[in-house]
């Protein structure tokens, strides 16, 4: 039985695809094979030797200590796409209310609703105090045309604005989702120099924190309205208060608030609602479910933040799974061991990614022979192997 332990409530949709005679499932379990996680610390977790993966019900894994389970050869998996139209609709939202000020009007009209008879006067005459422009034919820039962004794009577009897109990492597929009529451009700066809002979309890392900061919020038109439903660390709270207390921004939508952007004037801050749908929860908890589930039974890795990607069809009863550092001559050493072994290689796929430390390589064989993973982990570079399937020569 594999041991799946949840440090989170997940949705039990996504928790029935786990198959009672192959798995338990508890918050209780103790050394688990893999673990499910939404928003739990992680960080200084310990890690028993047999877990194998953790999969995060959500998009950003800023929770878990990413690199250090890529060292130990776990696989850190997330949903990306889950929860895209969740966040996208709360963003077409902070467009509006970064626009006009719906949320100031309703908060003023519940202060006057003691005067009785005289609220409808006081309406008409106060309300000039509460006006904003409207987003038709007004310049959007998406930063990030992942899941979430191409759909803002799009809608957006559908609405009436004028967009301008930004990803450096722009995937075929990715393009392929985004309307031809978005203004696709190479360089970030021609968003900040031509939009009057900004919505940024990009994970979380070192090359990304704080990417809007006072030199980015120089480059941008006076009364832009910045939105970040993504990560709080992308934008530098400091630099963004400054901005607003100078009139160079006119308002600021965060969903990470926290005790400097809180209680701030032309701050909008959301208590981090990107995610909180029943179906984004369902969405995140099926796809990361089925993550763990490919990879604990066939070893394939979709969606890894630590792993490359590779897939492998199952075709034969058995298979080598094998993480190893990304370094010369490995794939024909862990070959070697496999044909001294006397066993024939049936079918095979190796993944590595430009400037990650781990690769991975999963090799098809009719049987296991005794011994086998332990040779292959007496090799220098290999992090951990696993043998799924028959073991009979």
């Amino acid at each position: 039985m594999y041991r799946i332990k949840t440090l989170n409530s997940i949705a039990p949709v996504g928790l029935k695809n786990f198959d009672k005679a192959k798995y338990v499932v508890s918050g209780d379990v103790g050394n688990p094979d893999a673990i499910l996680v939404r928003s739990a610390d992680m960080l200084k977790y310990e890690f028993n030797p047999e877990l194998l993966c953790i999969a995060r019900a959500g998009a950003g894994t800023n929770n878990i200590p990413v690199d250090e389970c890529g060292k130990a050869g776990i696989v850190v998996f997330n949903t990306p796409g889950a929860n895209a139209e969740s966040v996208k609709e709360l963003v077409l939202c902070a467009l509006l209310l970064s626009s006009r000020d719906i949320l100031g009007g309703i908060e003023w009209v519940k202060s006057i609703a003691s005067k009785g008879a005289a609220v409808e006067a006081l309406v008409e005459k106060g309300k000039s105090a509460y006006v904003g422009p409207e987003i038709f034919h007004k310049k959007l820039g998406v930063i990030g045309l992942g899941a979430v962004g191409a759909k803002i794009a799009n809608d957006a577009i559908a609405l009436g604005m004028t967009v301008y897109g930004h990803d450096p990492y722009l995937s075929v597929e990715a393009a392929w989702r985004i309307s031809s009529n978005v203004i696709y451009t190479k360089d970030v700066e021609t968003i900040y120099k031509n939009c009057d809002y900004i919505t940024i979309h990009v994970p979380y890392m070192e090359s990304t924190h704080h990417t809007i900061n006072r030199a980015s919020i120089a480059m941008m038109k006076n009364g832009v309205r910045i939105i970040n439903l993504a990560r709080g660390e992308l934008v530098n709270d400091d630099d963004i208060i400054e901005a607003i207390d100078a009139g160079k921004v006119a308002c600021y939508v965060t969903d990470f608030p926290n005790a400097k952007t809180a209680n701030v004037p032309k701050i909008i801050a959301i208590p981090h609602l990107g995610a909180s749908t029943p179906e984004s929860e369902d969405n995140c908890a099926i796809m990361a479910a089925h993550e763990i589930i490919d990879y604990i039974e066939n070893g394939n890795i979709a969606n890894s933040v630590n792993m490359p990607s590779a897939v492998l069809a199952r075709t034969n009863d058995a298979r080598i799974c094998v993480i190893h550092k990304n370094i010369p001559d490995m794939i024909a050493k862990i070959t070697g061991a496999v044909s001294a072994a006397g066993i024939n290689i049936e079918n095979m796929v190796n993944a590595s990614t430009k400037g990650r430390m781990q690769a991975y390589t999963m090799i098809e064989v009719q049987s296991l022979a005794p011994g086998l993973e332990h040779k292959i982990s007496a090799i220098d570079g290999v992090i951990r192997v696993r043998a799924i399937g028959n073991r009979n020569v």
